[in-house]
């Protein structure tokens, strides 16, 4: 390996570790406010790739009848809840109709508008938000259906619940979008020479766009009253209530910014590589590796963790193409052994 290739394989590995970052930083987000082990964070990433390649084939994509069946089973779940609590019934007109703004409404007249859009040359702009105003209310929808109601439950229950809403999620996958992969138009044809080594435009979209939100992140836990919230929360979720912080509405936000997450890392990875219905699950994992490098609970460290992530799978594809996943899942067992070692036991109490 000369100089020129280690360059090439160190580009490929910061691109790649900038997506695994983002999602490690949400499933630190999700673990740290709900405890829940976000397993289908990667379905965002397969489902905002495909809903972006459907729109750019001018197809009408299928996660708009999905966000219409999820807003509906919402809208029954709430309506139900208010019926059974009786103090809720003396606004029940009122809630009704937030409700059904929430959840009905707003699927419908999205559906309505990609309906009638669908089949016309969007200008990328609008093609990216559309995408995102599609997947990302999944994420608060998804919360409200399957955590909500056991979000003081046990975090084994918890986990077992992911990984139901994550084979779920890649169940419809195949029927949304079939078994045929996708790859979406590049944000920049461009490329940039400095000596040997040649930067592609894309590459720079998305590590920009990945070190802007990273900033954006920090910015909004640090100087925001909902991001103060949300960190409260992850401290601690008792002391979080006494003090008035809705740890429900905590859970949704987390959630949102979740499949926000998931969903741009899809539209920013799909110029690069093929996306099938269930390739957000090993880009997932991975980001999965990162977020255990910083504990679940360090962004910082989760960050690093990911860059790192992203340049060990790229050099190792050049040592030892076939073993990549193997050496970087394997990763986890240092850090894991590192961490039991490290990290001070208590003794659990008894009930």
């Amino acid at each position: 390996m000369d100089l020129s290739i280690a360059a090439i394989l160190a580009q490929d590995g910061i691109t790649t570790g900038a997506i695994y970052a983002l999602l490690a930083l949400a499933l630190v987000l999700v673990f740290s406010v709900t405890r829940v082990i976000f397993i289908p964070q990667g379905e965002f990433v397969s489902y905002g790739a495909l809903t972006l390649a459907a729109l750019q084939s001018q197809k009408f994509p299928a996660t708009c009848w999905l966000l219409v069946a999820l807003g509906a089973a919402c809208f029954v779940v709430e309506t139900a809840g208010l019926v059974r609590h009786a103090e809720r019934r003396r606004h029940a007109a009122r809630t009704l109709v937030a409700l059904a703004g929430k959840y009905l409404l707003f699927p419908i007249a999205l559906y309505a508008i990609t309906r009638g859009v669908a089949s016309q040359q969007l200008p990328m702009v609008v093609q990216i938000a559309l995408t995102l105003a599609i997947v990302v209310p999944m994420g608060p929808f998804i919360y409200r259906l399957a955590y909500q109601p056991i979000a003081e439950a046990t975090t084994l229950l918890l986990l077992i619940v992911a990984v139901a809403v994550h084979f779920a999620m890649v169940g419809l996958g195949l029927v949304m979008f079939g078994a045929e992969g996708s790859r979406t138009n590049a944000f920049s044809d461009a490329t940039f020479n400095i000596g040997s080594l040649s930067i592609s435009g894309q590459s720079l979209w998305v590590i920009g766009t990945a070190a802007v939100l990273i900033v954006a992140l920090y910015l909004y836990f640090d100087r925001t009253i909902s991001g103060k919230a949300l960190r409260a929360t992850s401290v601690n979720r008792l002391g979080a209530r006494l003090v008035g912080i809705g740890t429900t509405q905590a859970g949704r936000l987390a959630f949102t910014l979740a499949a926000g997450l998931g969903a741009l890392c899809g539209i920013l990875v799909s110029p690069l590589t093929t996306i099938y219905y269930d390739s957000g699950f090993l880009i997932g994992l991975k980001g999965f590796v990162g977020a255990i490098i910083g504990g679940l609970v360090s962004y910082p460290l989760a960050a690093a963790g990911s860059v790192f992530v992203g340049l060990l799978e790229s050099y190792s594809s050049f040592w030892a193409s076939s073993y990549k996943e193997v050496i970087v899942f394997t990763l986890i067992i240092p850090v894991l052994l590192w961490r039991s070692l490290s990290t001070p036991h208590a003794e659990e109490e008894e009930e």
